[in-house]
């Protein structure tokens, strides 16, 4: 044995420690039982790949958006140029085939008209008698505008017209005591019915008699639609006038109309006898005549036809 002065003086005296107990690392999917709820924290870091940067306070870094992960995928890229692509391709698609049906660039000419054109075709329709020259000036194979020449067709005038007439009618109706919504839109739609008809029925003729002719279907629309000039004329002055009045008015409009569709139509359908300045001749030119009057003669039938149960 050592004297214990010995070995106070002799050997350091050990530092006691707390004891450690090694904590056993728990297993994946193993939650400790004294926990109350899982620590996903961890999971959730693993699993969307966040990082600690640096002066972050432990918090992880923030991650890109979605929108600009998908722009920066060069199929998502790809996708996009296509796409628009397509959808060009489509429209396109969609113009070509609206233009042949529905020739929205060509109305654009039928609309050109200014104040004075309008003014001057309304005295054309009421006094055809003292017009001359009915030819349709053209510019480089091209049909003037209806605002620089006064015998080109427009669809300003017949489509006013008709809006008018409606109206009229309904004023009609209405100082009768039998207006009612149904009973205007029967007369509207009856009046679009005829047109309808018309059209259809002047279009099968050229097709039967073979007229090689520059007349469109918008022309004839035009030209079918100034009747509803005289018609707004003839149920206003039979408003005011009574029934005397409606016939004389309804009269002078009904001739006026005609001789203008025939001064009109006769170069469009007579196409070839006019330009070689020969009379009629020959089975297909009478053909052609007839049709042409026939056209003419429809419009007093039907300004009558439209307009005279207004005036009581």
């Amino acid at each position: 044995m050592q004297p214990a002065g010995l070995a106070a003086a002799g050997t350091p005296r050990q530092r006691k420690w707390p004891s450690k107990r090694r904590i056993p690392v728990s297993q994946p999917g193993m939650a400790d039982p004294h926990q109350l709820f899982d620590d996903t924290s961890s999971a959730q870091s693993q699993g969307y790949g966040a990082q600690r940067g640096p002066g972050s306070l432990g918090y992880p870094a923030a991650a890109a958006s979605p929108q600009a992960a998908f722009l920066a995928d060069p199929v998502s890229n790809m996708a996009m140029a296509y796409g628009s692509s397509l959808a060009a391709q489509g429209k396109e698609l969609v113009d070509k085939n609206i233009d042949r049906f529905i020739p929205v660039t060509k109305l654009k000419y039928y609309f050109a008209v200014d104040t004075l054109y309008v003014g001057k075709k309304l005295g054309l329709l009421f006094f055809p008698y003292l017009h001359q020259d009915w030819e349709v000036q053209y510019q480089q194979d091209t049909p003037v505008a209806p605002r620089f020449d006064i015998n080109a067709p427009d669809l300003y005038i017949p489509a006013m017209a008709f809006i008018t007439y409606v109206l009229v009618a309904g004023l009609a109706l209405g100082t009768q005591d039998r207006f009612s919504p149904d009973l205007l839109g029967l007369q509207a739609s009856s009046a679009l019915a005829w047109l309808t008809l018309e059209v259809l029925a002047i279009l099968l003729g050229l097709y039967l008699v073979t007229v090689n002719t520059d007349l469109t279907t918008i022309d004839l629309v035009a030209f079918l639609g100034y009747k509803y000039v005289g018609m707004i004329g003839g149920v206003l002055t039979g408003l005011l006038f009574g029934k005397t009045g409606y016939h004389l008015v309804l009269g002078w409009c009904c001739v006026s109309i005609f001789v203008f569709m025939i001064r009109t139509l006769r170069l469009k359908i007579l196409a070839e006898a006019a330009a070689e300045g020969v009379p009629v001749r020959g089975a297909r030119n009478q053909l052609r005549m007839y049709l042409t009057m026939a056209v003419a003669a429809a419009q007093p039938l039907l300004m009558y036809w439209l307009t005279f149960h207004l005036v009581r």
